[in-house]
Parts: C-alpha cells; sequence; structure tokens
C-alpha cells in the first residue's frame, strides 16, 4: 500500500464542533498547537521556579534562551527601546521553538507545516507592529513608503512599489517557516518509505536499506537545527521590521 508523503500533514477532528454552519471542530492541530503552549509555559516556570546563583542545568538552558533572544536578537535589530517588546518576541520564538520540536516526535504533528497557521501568526505579528508605528509616529509613519530624498514627481510609483514589498513582508514571514518544515518533513518520509520498501524486497536490497536509514539519522538532526533556525529567523526579521516601524529606516 501506497502512503502519501503528505499524509502526515492531514487535520483530522478530534472533537467534531459546527455551529452555525461553521467548523469549528477541535483537531490534532489545535491539540498540538495547545501542548506547545503547555510545554514552553511548563519548561520555563519548572525552569526558573527554584532559580540559584549556580544555575541547574535546566535553568542554564532556559537562561541561554533568553539571553540569545534579548542580546543576540532583540538587542542589536531593535536601536530603541527594544526591551519593551522582548515578552511578545520571546512568546512568538518560544512556540514556534515548541511547535517544531513537537512536530519532529514521531506519529506528533507539525503545526507550523500548515500555511494557514504560519500566515496567521504573522499577520498577528505583522499588524501589531504597524499599531506600534502608528501609536509611535502618528501619520508620519506613512514616510516609511517614500525614500528620504525621492523626486516628488516619482511619488506615486515609489509609494506603489514600497507599499506591496511592505505587504509582502507578511506573505515572506508565512512562507519561508511553513515551506521549510513541510519540506523537510517530506523528505523524512520519502526517505523512510524508500528505505522500508527495500526491506520488504529482501535479498541484497535487505542489505543496502542501511544506507537511506543512515541518511535519515543524518536528516533528523539537521531537521532539529532547521526547527531552531526557522524560530531564530522569524524573530529576527520581527525585530527588523519593528525597528523600521519605531526608526522609520
Amino acid at each position: 500500500m501506497f502512503f502519501s508523503p503528505l499524509e502526515q500533514f492531514s487535520i483530522l477532528k478530534i472533537i467534531p464542533i459546527s455551529l452555525f454552519g461553521f467548523d469549528f471542530s477541535f483537531t490534532n492541530s489545535s491539540l498540538l498547537a495547545i501542548l506547545a503552549c503547555l510545554l514552553a509555559f511548563s519548561f520555563y516556570n519548572f525552569a526558573c521556579a527554584n532559580a540559584k546563583i549556580i544555575p541547574t542545568p535546566l535553568q542554564s538552558v532556559a537562561e541561554s534562551m533568553f539571553e540569545f533572544i534579548f542580546f543576540n536578537v532583540l538587542s542589536e535589530n531593535i536601536k530603541k527601546n527594544g526591551s519593551y517588546y522582548f515578552p511578545m518576541l520571546f512568546a512568538i520564538f518560544s512556540y514556534i521553538l515548541f511547535c517544531n520540536f513537537l512536530g519532529m516526535v514521531p506519529y506528533s504533528f507539525t503545526v507550523t507545516s500548515h500555511i494557514v497557521v504560519t500566515l496567521g501568526l504573522a499577520m498577528v505579528a505583522f499588524i501589531s507592529i504597524n499599531i506600534i508605528g502608528i501609536q509611535t509616529h502618528g501619520f508620519h509613519f506613512l514616510s516609511l513608503f517614500l525614500p528620504p530624498g525621492a523626486p516628488l514627481a516619482l511619488a506615486p510609483l515609489l509609494i506603489g512599489i514600497e507599499l506591496v514589498s511592505y505587504s509582502f513582508r507578511v506573505v515572506s514571514l508565512a512562507l519561508r517557516l511553513f515551506a521549510n518544515m513541510m519540506s523537510g518533513h517530506c523528505l523524512l518520509k520519502i526517505l523512510a518509505g524508500f528505505a522500508w520498501t527495500m526491506l520488504s524486497a529482501g535479498g541484497i536490497l535487505s542489505l543496502i536499506h542501511i544506507m537511506p536509514l543512515l541518511v535519515i539519522f543524518a536528516i533528523v538532526g539537521l531537521e532539529l537545527a532547521i526547527a531552531f533556525l526557522q524560530a531564530y529567523v522569524f524573530t529576527v526579521l520581527l525585530c527588523i521590521y519593528l525597528n523600521d516601524a519605531i526608526s522609520l529606516h
């Protein structure tokens, strides 16, 4: 029987709920999203509940993640009052990171492998950044769409280009995370199916199947690194966009 590599991304209804023609069912995606939030909250709470001067290994991991986001991501990319927005950025980073890591558990579900999730997350963050920019600068925030020193005659064309480019930040954020998580899991599924087919064939192929298995182990390590990297890249880009909204550069 052939199983599609895309089968692992199927959304399954756990508790069907339908109201006024709309589907509000509780699905495996909802379950894993809630579980990611609970795990992130439990991890930081447990790691830092009894913080010590000489940290425990778990406390060291939590503090390292905190310091990494604050000093290496936020402070380097947001030049003005960046600490105000640390809770929001750290929450987004932790949510994406735990969703990505949970997706690596066999027979689980990768929440960030669906474009609707990544697009929704990107839109919420992007709208929040624009609200911050408008609150900070008022109508002067619109000067972000006209490069300084540009001729007024070209203003309509430049504003249109800048506006389209600015709006596509949401799409680039969502597609980058979605595509990387989905493609990596598809590759693992294809290689695993290939190795199983070789093992089932018997003969010399049952011995050669070790080769794709070794490749799978290597890719699993790479996927774990990508799971962290994608959460990092998403947060860095949000910091850059937030800095643009605050500093108008």
